[in-house]
C-alpha cells in the first residue's frame, strides 16, 4: 500500500507574512502515513521565535486588513473560496495523505464556508442607540479584536481550518493557525492560498507545531482571542493559560453523543445511521453519536443488525474507493482504543460483539482497527462516559424515553444528540429536552452548515462558529456617544 501521490504536498516551511520559514527553532518532524506507518516528509515546526515573529506579521496584517473596504475584503474571501474549488482535488489529496481518511467533498464544504461567510463582511453594521442622558446619541459597532489565534487538531484539519478562520477573517481579524505536528499539509496549502487570493501578508499566518507553539501562541500578549479545537484536557490548560491575562477564548472540545433509537425507527436505516459513527474519518469526530441507547424491546434485534453492517465494511487503503473504513491516526492511538475496549470487557462494563483489535496481515504496518460494538455497556463506565475516539460504538438498552433522555444527559459532555424515531411529537420532545448543542433527527449529518451554529456545552466547550452567531464570537463591541 502507498500513500497518494506526495509530488502534491506543499512547501513544508512555515507561512509567516510574505515569508516562509523553513530553518526554526522548532526544529523539523518526520509524518507518519496512517495506512502504512512509514514516513511521508518532513516538514519545519513552529517554536516560541516562530510564534512571535507570526504575532508581528499578524499585527500590521491586521491593521491593513481592518482598513481596507469591507468590499475588498469580501471579494477576497470570494477568491479564496473560488481557489479553494479549482485546487479542490489537490487539497483533497494533501488531506488523505495529512490523516489517511476519506475526504471526498472536503474542499466543496471548505469553499461553502469561506463563501458563506464572505458574504457577512459588508452587512457587519453597528446601531445607533437613541437615550434620555445627555444631547446626543450613541453609535453601537461592531469591531475585530485584532489577532487571533487558532488552534486546530489533527482529525480533519482543511475543514476546521476553514470553520474558523472564515468567521474570523470575515469579522476583520488576522489569524496564526497553530496546526497539528500530526497533519501539517493541508493548512499549509491553505495558508499560500490566502497570499494568493490576494490577503494582505499576515492575515493568515500557518505554523505548525507542538505543546511549545500552542502555549506560545496562548500566553503572547499580541494576541486578543484564541480560539482552539480538540481534546477536553488540553481544552482545560488553554483556558487556564489564557486566563491569567483575561484572554477570551472558544473552545470546541470533546463528545460522547447520545444517538437514541426508539422502537417505532426503520431499524435497518437506525443502523445504517448508526455505523457512520463508526466510519466516518475512521471514528474520529467529535460529533458523531458513539453512544447508542436503544430501547428495550428492539434491543437484540438493532444489535444484530448493526453487528452485520460492521462486520461487512470494507477496511484498508483510504485513497481506495472500495474500502469504507481507514486507520486511526497514529500507532499510539490504536494501542490505547484497544486498551480501552480490553479494559472495559476485563471489568464487566460490556460485552465484545464484533472487532476491538488491531488488524493484522497487509494491513498489520497501518494502524487499523475494525469497526468496534461494545454491548450491554454500563452507562456509569468509562466506557460508557469517556470519549474513545476511534471507530467504536457502546451500546445500552432503555425503557421509555425517561430513561433514555435521563441516560442521554448524564454525561459529562454537551456536544451534539441523535434522536432516531417515526413519531414527530416525540423527535421535538427529545430534542428540546436534551442538554446539548446540536441535535441530528432522523439521520445525522455528514457535514455541518455553514449557516447553523456549531458547539455544545459542559465539557464539550462553549463558543460557536457557524451563521451569524459564528461571526459575533470574533467581534467585540465598541460604542460611541456624540454629542449635538
Amino acid at each position: 500500500m502507498q500513500p497518494p501521490s506526495l509530488e502534491l504536498l506543499p512547501n513544508t516551511a512555515l507561512v509567516i507574512g510574505a515569508e516562509r520559514m523553513a530553518d526554526t527553532s522548532g526544529g523539523d518532524a518526520e509524518h507518519i502515513y496512517a495506512a502504512t506507518g512509514r514516513v511521508t516528509k518532513r516538514f519545519s515546526l513552529a517554536g516560541k521565535a516562530e510564534i512571535d515573529a507570526a504575532v508581528s506579521a499578524a499585527t500590521e496584517g491586521a491593521k491593513a486588513w481592518w482598513g481596507i473596504p469591507a468590499e475588498r475584503r469580501r471579494d477576497a474571501m470570494f477568491t479564496l473560496a473560488r481557489l479553494i474549488r479549482e485546487h479542490g482535488d489537490e487539497l483533497e489529496t494533501i488531506s488523505m495523505v495529512d490523516t489517511a481518511t476519506k475526504t471526498r467533498r472536503f474542499a466543496t464544504l471548505s469553499s461553502d464556508t469561506v463563501a458563506y461567510n464572505a458574504g457577512w463582511c459588508d452587512k457587519l453594521n453597528g446601531e445607533s442607540v437613541v437615550g434620555s442622558i445627555g444631547k446626543g446619541f450613541d453609535i453601537d459597532s461592531p469591531v475585530p479584536f485584532g489577532v487571533v489565534g487558532v488552534i486546530i487538531p489533527w482529525n480533519a484539519p482543511l475543514l476546521t481550518m476553514t470553520n474558523v478562520i472564515a468567521p474570523a477573517l470575515a469579522a476583520g481579524n488576522a489569524v496564526i493557525v497553530k496546526a497539528s505536528d500530526l497533519a501539517p499539509f493541508a493548512a499549509l496549502r491553505l495558508g499560500e492560498l490566502c497570499l494568493e487570493a490576494g490577503f494582505p501578508p499576515g492575515v493568515v499566518n500557518v505554523a505548525p507545531g507542538g505543546q511549545e507553539a500552542g502555549e506560545a501562541l496562548v500566553r503572547h500578549p499580541g494576541v486578543s482571542k484564541i480560539h482552539f479545537t480538540g481534546s477536553t484536557r488540553t481544552g482545560r490548560e488553554v483556558a487556564k493559560n489564557a486566563a491569567e491575562r483575561l484572554l477570551p477564548v472558544g473552545l470546541e472540545l470533546g463528545g460522547k453523543s447520545a444517538n437514541l433509537i426508539f422502537a417505532d425507527v426503520d431499524l435497518d436505516f437506525a443502523a445504517r445511521v448508526a455505523l457512520t459513527a463508526a466510519i466516518g474519518l475512521n471514528g474520529q469526530v467529535c460529533t458523531a453519536g458513539t453512544r447508542l441507547l436503544v430501547e428495550q424491546r428492539v434491543y437484540l434485534t438493532f444489535v444484530e443488525k448493526l453487528t452485520e453492517l460492521m462486520n461487512n465494511v470494507a477496511v484498508g487503503d483510504p485513497a481506495d474507493q472500495t474500502k469504507a473504513l481507514g486507520p486511526v491516526i497514529s500507532e499510539a492511538a490504536a494501542e490505547r482504543i484497544v486498551g480501552v475496549v480490553d479494559g472495559a470487557v476485563n471489568v464487566g462494563a460490556g460485552r465484545l460483539v464484533t472487532g476491538g483489535t488491531r488488524l493484522g496481515g497487509d494491513l498489520r504496518d497501518g494502524f487499523f482497527i475494525p469497526p468496534t460494538l461494545v454491548v450491554d455497556v454500563d452507562p456509569h463506565s468509562d466506557i460508557g462516559r469517556e470519549e474513545i475516539f476511534g471507530p467504536v460504538l457502546t451500546a445500552t438498552p432503555f425503557t421509555d424515553e425517561d430513561e433514555a433522555v435521563g441516560l442521554a444527559n448524564d454525561s459529562d459532555y454537551g456536544l451534539a444528540g441523535y434522536v432516531q424515531t417515526a413519531d414527530p411529537r416525540r423527535a421535538h420532545r427529545i430534542a428540546d429536552a436534551l442538554d446539548v448543542g446540536m441535535v441530528y433527527v432522523n439521520g445525522g449529518l455528514p457535514a455541518h452548515p455553514p449557516g447553523a451554529s456549531f458547539g455544545g456545552g459542559k465539557n464539550s466547550g462553549y463558543g460557536r462558529t457557524g451563521g451569524r452567531v459564528g461571526i459575533e464570537e470574533f467581534s467585540r463591541r465598541k460604542n460611541v456617544w456624540m454629542g449635538r
